[in-house]
């Protein structure tokens, strides 16, 4: 099908799902767009029980589409630099330990205490899932996701500090959990040498290479932006730094998101104050967040559809349910060790652990990185598992977190 069909279907579901929720259903835009897509999904698949070709017809059209390639190379750098230039970069600094500890050994613990975890509980059901494939679980579902981290903070009014941390952890986070993902499937399919060495380099190459790449590529937008007052050019270069930026360090194997996150944090701070006109300013933000509303609301529909396309059966379902308290325990204990070490630095408010362990959020990302394992069975539970902890954390997580935080 031409990119253009593709596009066009998706953005007439997506609009059609968004009028519906703000019509009638009125909840946050994400988790809204989820539930109705979810919905019609199910009343697909009954139809499709009743003898009706619709849903067939809806999952070929699926299937023609890499959900993982999409959002991976296309969606994610456009909404990972949106949420950047919302960043203050001073409270962000402020934050700094508790962002930092999260998004890498928090990111990494959590890995071990999920696949551990699971693996036993999988034994005790009987569900046949090796040890190293519960770890490549466990380090896909470990990073929180930006993109819907991001749209439910948008409707929460979280106080300053804490919308930081939160935000900050997932803008981060991904570089960690891909590196650690890369790993775990590599020891998994026995396709890669897992040295210390070897780890440690993938690390530096990607988390480390993506920050000092993304500097360089807004350090380098930044000059441009400084030398034009015209807001059309000034929105056709982030443009460019995004798509190019994140094709380029795809190229040349570092963190893409990481180096996105980066220049979208220069740009959103250091070029807001000293390289645009209050003009310029107005016109950018109204550009990416527009950008970021349409971008978000394809992404969940799709989310909602994806279920046409699973491998779905009653035992797989059951695992994930399993899968659902485990990963938040796994959160909760991340989190509690990591305030509880910087509480002799700073001040936490009362709720501050249970705020960011609900908070935390799964998303695309962990859906993308699931489907693009290699097919087996192994593939069709993890990718299964995922699905419904996803579905948990945007439909029950992300529409109650707002009552937590007015607690």
């Amino acid at each position: 099908m031409a990119i253009f069909s593709i596009i066009a279907v998706f953005l007439t579901i997506a609009a059609l799902l968004s009028y519906i929720n703000y019509r009638f259903v009125r909840l946050p835009s994400t988790v809204g767009l989820m539930m109705i897509a979810l919905t019609l999904s199910l009343c697909l698949i009954g139809l499709g029980k009743l003898g009706f070709g619709i849903e067939e017809q809806a999952g070929r059209f699926l299937t023609g589409i890499d959900f993982s390639e999409t959002l991976m190379k296309g969606m994610l750098s456009f909404l990972l630099f949106a949420g950047a230039l919302k960043i203050n970069l001073e409270d962000l600094s402020e934050q700094k330990y508790i962002v930092g500890g999260l998004a890498t050994v928090g990111v990494v613990a959590t890995t071990f205490m999920v696949g551990t975890a699971l693996y036993f509980a999988f034994q005790v059901l009987d569900v046949q899932l090796s040890f190293m494939y519960c770890l490549v679980f466990g380090a896909l579902i470990a990073p929180t996701d930006p993109v819907a981290v991001m749209a439910i903070l948008k409707s929460v009014k979280a106080p300053r500090s804490l919308e930081t941390k939160i935000a900050g952890e997932s803008l981060f986070n991904d570089g960690v959990g891909v590196v650690v993902f890369l790993v775990m499937v590599g020891i998994a399919t026995g396709g890669a040498t897992t040295g210390i060495d070897t780890v440690l380099v993938l690390f530096l190459k990607e988390a480390v290479g993506g920050v000092v790449f993304g500097f360089a590529i807004g350090w380098a937008a930044y000059r441009l932006l400084k030398n034009v007052d015209d807001y059309s050019v000034e929105i056709l270069i982030t443009l460019a730094l995004v798509s190019g930026g994140y094709a380029l360090a795809t190229a040349i194997h570092t963190s893409g998101p990481i180096a996105i996150v980066v220049a979208g944090l220069m740009i959103g701070n250091h070029g807001r104050m000293y390289a645009m006109s209050d003009v310029t300013r107005d016109h950018l933000d109204t550009f990416w967040k527009l950008i970021d509303e349409i971008l978000n609301a394809v992404l969940f529909a799709w989310i909602g559809l994806e279920i046409l396309v699973l491998a779905f059966s009653w035992s797989y379902f059951v695992a994930g349910l399993v899968a659902i308290p485990l990963s938040l325990l796994a959160r909760f204990v991340s989190v509690s060790a990591f305030v509880g070490l910087l509480r002799f630095r700073r001040q936490f408010s009362q709720n501050a652990i249970r705020i960011l362990t609900w908070g935390g959020l799964r998303g695309g990302i962990s859906i993308a990185l699931a489907l693009s394992l290699a097919a087996g069975e192994a593939r069709d539970l993890i990718v299964a598992v995922t699905y419904v902890v996803v579905a948990f954390s945007v439909l029950v997580q992300g529409s109650t977190v707002k009552r937590l935080v007015q607690m």
